[in-house]
């Protein structure tokens, strides 16, 4: 008999059990619990073993395991906080409770009430005599869970992942830290949370390819934002001098370990600021959520130790490259050189890619072999057309990317505010684009408009809060941090896949 045609006996087993249950009154709208497991594990934590105690509690949740041993029965209560275990002793509780008991499939979710206990062997328990069916699991669990290394396969059925897998379980919820953390980190400085739009006319603030979509009310082609940049600095020019938002952004590229097309970031504006001070407080910032996560600011990535604690690292990127490629490079290296350069390390240079793009490549080469958080700075002003200039060398912009596990983790820069400089910026991208960069970005003629009415000097950056998750929890993949990926659909029954 195959796998699929026993799953299929079970589950139709399970439905009559559920037919059978549900009767004229069927399964409760709700339940009075009075305890989590973790709170009664932190309570009773001083209880010693083959203890009795008459504090009655009910606890409620998914039966993730069951033993029997002829009148005593033991079974895995799993809740939002962690496990509990039920004790049913059919010499106490009665034969009615104790063949309910028997009768529950794991995945059940129960509500048990009894009295708080530790067995002979000093295991919490809570000696159950009432016992409440919440609601039948059709669905058998499957046996063979904890053994899946296959990332596809979990993300695709998540709930059952977040069932069965502690470590899914406390991603998620290591997740949700990081991004209070980094929300409390801003508002106390300041930093005002708003909301922009999703939906765009033009797609703008970063050099990336949007999502298309057709608003039919209007007859209007709509792009799916690409950054929170504009609108966030348009925020600054109105006079909301620090400004954040944590939000999903949706970029229409590959899907990799590190990249998903939908994808959550942080950008925050804070006026009569420059790279230098986003530098500081982005070492701060990483640093608390380092240590509200995890409990530190030393942490272990892939078998490896790396410390978020500051002061980080900086090298600009001329020298990054330059130390990668074993000779010195600059913005005057012959363009010739730097694309054979790409070329021997397999990969071809863009075409109309100056010196400034060319190193740019490169370096996104080199960050792969930097460890230890580092700020790379001083980014060519082809590749950063929202970038202040520096100020002895307008070829580059004061501009900086936190690298970490050989990942960029923080793009942050001086914010370009001169309109007319960002228009001439702009029509150089547009000419990119005209030549087939899709990436390249678009006049946006109502953000020049803004800027007329003046930006004053402003610093930004924007945190990439997927990747941050996976170094602070130690994932290898992006799709391990994002509770539901973006994935292929799977094939039909038929259908070649």
């Amino acid at each position: 008999m195959s796998d699929e045609t026993t799953e299929d006996l079970l589950i139709e087993a399970r439905r009559d059990k559920h037919r059978a249950l549900l009767g004229d009154a069927g399964y409760p709208h709700r339940f009075e619990r009075t305890d989590l497991a973790a709170d009664l594990h932190n309570r009773y934590s001083g209880l010693g073993p083959g203890s009795e105690t008459p504090d009655r509690v009910t606890v409620a949740g998914r039966l993730m395991l069951h033993r029997s041993f002829g009148k005593l029965q033991f079974g895995t209560l799993q809740d939002g906080s962690g496990n509990i275990q039920l004790l049913v002793d059919q010499s106490v509780g009665g034969d009615a409770n104790a063949q309910m008991f028997a009768d529950l499939d794991l995945g059940d979710w129960v509500g048990a009430t009894g009295s708080v206990m530790t067995t002979k062997r000093g295991e919490l328990s809570v000696r159950v005599d009432e016992l409440t069916l919440l609601q039948k699991s059709l669905r058998p669990m499957p046996d063979k869970w904890h053994g899946l290394v296959d990332v596809e396969s979990r993300s695709r059925q998540r709930y059952v992942d977040l069932m069965v897998n502690d470590e899914a379980r406390a991603v998620a919820l290591t997740r949700a830290k990081v991004v209070s953390e980094l929300r409390r980190q801003f508002e106390s400085r300041g930093f005002v949370e708003v909301e922009t739009p999703v939906l765009l006319t033009q797609a703008t603030g970063a050099l990336a390819r949007p999502f298309t979509t057709h608003h039919n009310a209007l007859d209007l082609e709509l792009q799916m934002r690409i950054a929170t940049e504009l609108h966030l600095k348009r925020l600054v020019v109105g006079g909301i001098e620090r400004v954040f938002e944590i939000g999903r952004i949706f970029r229409n590229e590959g899907v990799d370990a590190t990249h998903n097309p939908e994808f959550t970031m942080l950008e925050a504006y804070q006026a009569l600021a420059d790279y230098t001070d986003i530098m500081k407080l982005v070492e701060e910032v990483m640093t608390a959520v380092a240590v509200a996560a995890t409990g530190g600011a030393d942490i272990t990535y892939q078998g490896r130790e790396l410390s978020l604690a500051p002061p980080f690292e900086r090298i600009d990127l001329i020298q990054a490259v330059s130390r990668f490629v074993g000779e010195g490079v600059s913005l005057d290296t012959d363009p010739a050189a730097l694309e054979k350069m790409l070329a021997d390390r397999g990969h071809p240079a863009g075409e109309g890619a100056g010196a400034g793009a060319l190193l740019f490549d490169l370096y996104e080469l080199a960050l792969r072999e930097v460890w230890e958080p580092t700020f790379v700075t001083d980014f060519p002003t082809e590749v950063s057309p929202l970038s202040r200039e520096r100020r002895d060398d307008p070829r580059l912009t004061e501009r900086f990317e936190l690298v970490i596990a050989g990942a960029e983790y923080c793009n942050a820069f001086s914010e370009l505010n001169d309109p007319d400089v960002q228009r001439q910026r702009f029509e150089e991208q547009a000419a990119a684009r005209l030549r087939g960069d899709d990436e390249a970005h678009p006049i946006d003629e109502d953000y020049l408009t803004a800027l007329e009415y003046g930006l004053p000097p402003t610093g930004g950056l924007g945190i990439g809060v997927d990747r941050l998750v996976m170094l602070l929890t130690d994932q290898a993949h992006i799709r391990e941090v994002i509770l539901f990926p973006t994935l292929r659909p799977e094939p039909r029954e038929g259908e070649d896949k």
